[in-house]
């Protein structure tokens, strides 16, 4: 199976210091304590992890439609990931994941069909014992109309 690479770096000290992470084979997001924590625009190590869980989750679920012989269109997942305290760090409280999809010629009870089937192929899922922290809610763009 394949080893997925990322880096991050920080200079200088929290309050005036910033940091860049990157994939690989993406370009590199700058981040700071302020658009970590104090709403300044930019990015987060939060976002990434959202980011990345989002499009694991599109492809499963785009892999679980094919099995059940749907071809979709298109799978639009986005991701709200909760930082919360926790003693004298942080930790990642909830993910919430919300997907549409657009998938024609299927109903409702196919699509949810194919859902139980994704769970079976992501593999974050099967990476964490403690699933409490991901909620996932899934929608049908389209379906038989399309």
């Amino acid at each position: 199976m394949s080893i997925s690479n990322a880096k991050a770096q920080w200079e200088g000290g929290l309050k005036d210091g910033q940091g860049s992470m990157a994939p690989a084979h993406a370009p590199s997001i700058p981040f700071s304590l302020a658009t970590r924590f104090e709403g300044k625009s930019g990015s987060n190590p939060e976002e990434m992890i959202g980011a990345a869980l989002a499009g694991c989750f599109s492809m499963a679920l785009a892999a679980g439609l094919g099995q059940a012989g749907l071809s979709p269109r298109s799978v639009h997942t986005e991701a709200k990931v909760h930082l919360e305290k926790d003693g004298p760090g942080f930790k990642i409280a909830k993910i919430e994941l919300e997907t549409t999809a657009d998938v024609p010629g299927t109903d409702a009870a196919k699509f949810a069909g194919s859902r139980t089937r994704r769970r079976k192929i992501v593999p974050y899922r099967r990476r964490s014992r403690d699933d409490d922290h991901a909620e996932r809610q899934a929608g049908l763009a389209r379906g038989m109309a399309g």
